[in-house]
């Protein structure tokens, strides 16, 4: 703070001592016999309880100054006087500073057991998956859910089935860069003879109730406008994050109305980034969890 408020600072604190100080003083002369103010003197409860005021107790006193007195060592000893930083030079950064290299020790003491070691092999380290667990519930469980079960639009992590590849490689980069799935609207390019049929071919694939004319209209316009990132088989596309859609699993819903709505007017599906908010370590670990999700070696 600048030099005036320092002293203004000072001087207020030493002032405010001064005048518990004088406090004492005065409260403490003797006055035996003296009458409360506009008390009368004959004002007696109980036969020979009268309203006096009389000075404090002396073990009241003492503790009043000995009060003081640490008040006084307080302040030469920690900062509370303005500028002045006390004689043992204390200070909250410094014991941030202390206590934040304390804690860092500790965390590269704990993390040294799992240096050196592949996303594969932490998934096969109990005490790995153990911390990776932690780090789950704080980052993850939020949108797939405490059990890693997921909810609509948000991927399962316990099945077999990845719209970006499972293996440990494609976690961890999932994991560190994050994804960004777009589903196109094609509300403005497909009429309302089209959109039931191909509803019903991709809901049903294999056992679709289409026949004729209506089973090649729906072809035709799955070949058109959903091949190029689902595959000619439907089976999807890792690399663009494309779904597969004859496995039974539906991120938005499998349903009629839920297809429509996929179809008709787009999905953005969007996995955040977390390489600057983690520790590449600590993504190995999150990595090695979720894939031991996967194989069932963590719980």
């Amino acid at each position: 703070m600048s030099t005036f408020w320092s002293v203004t600072v000072t001087v207020v604190v030493l002032l405010n001592i001064l005048a518990c100080v004088w406090l004492l003083i005065w409260t403490s002369k003797k006055q035996p016999g003296e009458v409360a103010e506009g008390a009368e003197k004959d004002h007696v409860w109980d036969g020979d309880l009268r309203e006096l005021n009389n000075p404090l107790p002396r073990w009241w006193l003492h503790t009043f100054i000995l009060s003081i007195v640490f008040a006084l060592g307080y302040l030469v000893a920690y900062p509370g006087l303005g500028n002045f930083p006390g004689l043992l030079g204390w200070s909250q950064h410094k014991q941030h500073d202390e206590r934040l290299a304390e804690v860092q020790e500790q965390r590269q003491s704990f993390y040294a057991q799992f240096e050196g070691k592949s996303v594969t092999e932490l998934a096969g380290d109990p005490a790995a998956r153990s911390f990776g667990s932690e780090l789950y519930s704080i980052q993850c469980a939020g949108c797939h859910g405490v059990n890693a079960q997921g909810a609509v639009g948000f991927p399962n992590l316990r099945d077999d089935v990845w719209i970006w590849g499972g293996d440990a490689q494609a976690i961890h980069t999932t994991i560190a860069k994050g994804r960004q799935a777009v589903m196109p609207q094609f509300y403005a390019t497909l009429d309302q003879e089209t959109v039931p049929a191909l509803i019903e071919y991709v809901r049903n694939w294999d056992n679709a109730d289409l026949r004729g004319e209506r089973l090649a209209l729906a072809q035709q316009t799955f070949q058109r406008n959903c091949m190029a990132c689902h595959g000619p088989d439907g089976q999807g596309n890792p690399l663009m994050g494309a779904p597969n859609l004859r496995n039974g699993e539906w991120l938005y819903g499998g349903s009629e109305e839920a297809v429509r709505q996929s179809i008709l007017f787009g999905r953005n599906g969007n996995m955040p980034a977390f390489g600057n908010a983690l520790s590449a370590l600590d993504i190995d670990l999150l990595a090695a969890y979720v894939l031991g999700l996967n194989e069932g070696g963590a719980e």
